[in-house]
């Protein structure tokens, strides 16, 4: 991608970008103090799109504050009460479960810290939700109440953490951020914790199997620097342990707090300015994306930035627009002037009006509705870029790519959502009646690097063993399956996990695949001694390659659209070809791969039907049929 460049320090950061280069600190300061807000905005959009295509994804969440009832006295906070005061409230469990419907998929709490609440208070509140709305989401809790948790109930963070868990806790908020340096900690919230604090909270979530997101709050007395040793520091959190599902900056709302913004300092007078400005919004989303290269998701929290500013920042590199939120009094209590709910109609509206796909998703991104018309799905793993690295921003047809796992593109295609898509070969045998085989697909010839079993035991010794599988897996945790019984003569004990943030150690044995799998056969798997390649294990015992995804159509689909999409996958193959190692080094170095290990990887698949491929697939049906036991 090209384009031209006012401000000419810029050229320098989208080479590093485009190299697949890590931005630093200097890096960042050039890009918030760059006038070429366009330029800026551009390069935000590429990136994003190489990470989630065209998709914005919003949920159906609820909004939770249950008491505003609070210990700290924190300057920048017009929502805290003390017990007594005339707006103070506090909700009981009944009160919270009444603003509660059944579509309602995520359901988000946050609040006070008020002195005379018992711990099992906290706990009914997260169990009652989870019991009477199974299929939402149970978000709570910020880092700031956890840690108050631990210090007010004599609780470990991780005991606090293992007993919401068990209780229904499924992610955490990212709140209580705010800036992550000491200077601004001890002027506006020096009884909150700071970065230690926060940090050590979701690092202990994240090894426990609960994904959080993150937060940072700009636009009050902090300086450009120490916006982005913020980033810098949640970057370094998310190299460790992967646990942050998106980013979230939250623009200060000054209300009456008396905190005078812009001038590095805090005092008792109004504020100079109400709201941070567009353009400072627009460039913290966009720095955001550039800096943070591991964390997934940059949300536009329409709450905070109004509807038309969240607009512009899904070209600016948004990619999350967060949800119907009601009943958000936070904010709102310090002056924000976004409705306090937004419909799901006018969510969708928005998104489509920014040129993207609305994606209706669940706390852990995965895709549960698709508002738009034309979508191809791609499995965004590294062995799935020769067919789109050429196509992802011409997109011939008009067609749009929506990058999603392969689990999950099988079930949105079973609701008649996607056009086409490099599918799951397992999703192919089970919608063969409404789908047509195209002449592509992704096969290994011996072995593939990329669907690994990492193990403490031979095959053997897992007989009645416990095993993670991956939830991103629809054909290769069938293939274990086959092994295991087929092969091996094995059972096991089956249960599905989410890749990069589950505590692993409680495994004997982990199906991992895509670039999860081939990160960690380069680098290994702590506690897991034992690494099983089932390419290998397959073409050792049939002797024949393994086809693990297929391109296929809507039967529906127009003749003129099928022949344009197979116009688009031919073309884009065929240049790919010539330059493996090229076209996937930016993608393979995020991985941790050399341009060589790419270019080897790249060239180890099939990617076209033949004969082998074709008879691999029935033999795999066939043993698919014998199978008496399904993971």
């Amino acid at each position: 991608m090209t384009f031209s460049f006012r401000d000419k320090q810029l050229i320098p950061i989208w080479r590093k970008l485009q190299h697949g280069e890590r931005l630093s600190l200097e890096d960042g300061l050039v890009l918030f103090k760059t006038n070429d807000i366009i330029a800026l905005g551009k390069m935000a959009n590429f990136v994003q799109q190489q990470k989630s295509g065209y998709a914005v994804y919003f949920v159906l969440n609820q909004k939770i504050e249950h008491t505003n009832v609070c210990v700290l006295s924190c300057k920048f906070c017009d929502f805290a009460k003390k017990k007594g005061e005339p707006d103070a409230y506090e909700m009981t469990t009944e009160n919270i479960l009444a603003h509660i419907t059944p579509e309602i998929r995520e359901v988000h709490i946050t609040g006070g810290m008020p002195p005379d609440w018992k711990w099992e208070r906290y706990l009914d509140i997260v169990r009652k939700i989870h019991e009477k709305f199974p299929e939402a989401d149970v978000k709570a809790y910020t880092a700031v109440e956890i840690d108050f948790f631990h210090k007010k109930f004599k609780l470990s963070i991780e005991e606090v953490l293992k007993q919401l868990q068990s209780a229904g806790l499924r992610t955490m908020p990212g709140g209580g951020a705010e800036i992550f340096t000491e200077r601004v900690r001890k002027l506006l919230f020096p009884q909150k914790i700071g970065a230690k604090g926060y940090l050590e909270v979701h690092k202990t979530a994240h090894k426990l199997g609960i994904p959080t997101n993150c937060t940072m709050l700009y636009g009050h007395i902090e300086t450009l620097e120490e916006r982005l040793i913020h980033m810098i520091k949640l970057r370094e959190a998310q190299d460790e342990t992967g646990g942050f599902l998106s980013f979230i900056p939250l623009a200060f709302q000054p209300g009456d707090t008396g905190i005078s913004v812009g001038d590095g300092s805090a005092s008792g007078g109004k504020s100079h300015r109400q709201f941070t400005s567009a353009i400072d919004d627009l460039k913290t989303i966009a720095v955001s994306r550039l800096m943070l290269d591991n964390i997934s998701h940059i949300k536009a929290y329409w709450v905070m930035l109004t509807e038309e500013v969240a607009s512009v920042a899904l070209n600016f590199g948004a990619d999350d627009i967060d949800g119907t939120v009601g009943q958000e009094r936070i904010a709102h209590d310090a002056g924000a002037v976004s409705p306090m709910k937004l419909a799901k109609d006018q969510i969708i509206k928005i998104i489509k009006d920014a040129g993207k796909i609305p994606v209706e998703r669940d706390a852990f991104y995965n895709p549960l509705n698709v508002y738009s018309e034309n979508v191809i799905g791609k499995i965004p793993y590294l062995n799935s870029v020769p067919f789109y690295h050429n196509r992802e921003k011409s997109a011939a047809g008009g067609f749009k790519i929506l990058p999603v796992a392969p689990r999950r593109m099988g079930m949105l295609s079973k609701q008649g959502q996607l056009d086409a898509g490099l599918f799951s070969l397992m999703d192919y045998f089970e919608q063969e009646e409404s789908l047509e085989l195209l002449p592509w697909c992704i096969a290994t010839r011996d072995q593939v690097k990329s669907v690994m079993l990492f193990s403490k035991e031979g095959w053997a010794g897992l007989n009645g063993k416990k095993i993670g599988i991956t939830d991103e897996t629809a054909t290769s945790v069938q293939l274990l399956s086959v092994l295991l019984e087929n092969k091996y003569r094995v059972q096991v004990i089956p249960e599905r996990l989410h890749p990069g943030v589950n505590d692993y150690s409680m495994f004997d044995a982990v199906l991992l695949i895509g670039d999860e799998a081939l990160k960690h056969n380069k680098i290994g798997l702590n506690g897991f001694e034992l690494v099983f390649d089932l390419a290998k294990e397959w073409y050792d015992w049939q002797k024949l390659p393994f086809v693990f995804a297929v391109w296929a159509c809507r039967k529906a689909l127009s003749g003129e659209r099928r022949e344009e999409l197979k116009e688009m996958i031919s073309t884009s193959l065929e240049k790919s070809e010539v330059n493996l190692g090229i076209i996937g080094y930016s993608h393979g170095k995020k991985i941790g791969l050399t341009k060589n290990e790419t270019k080897e990887y790249l060239e180890g698949f099939n990617y076209r039907l033949g004969e082998q491929e074709r008879k691999a697939m029935m033999q795999f049906r066939k043993l698919l049929e014998q199978k008496e036991i399904k993971i």
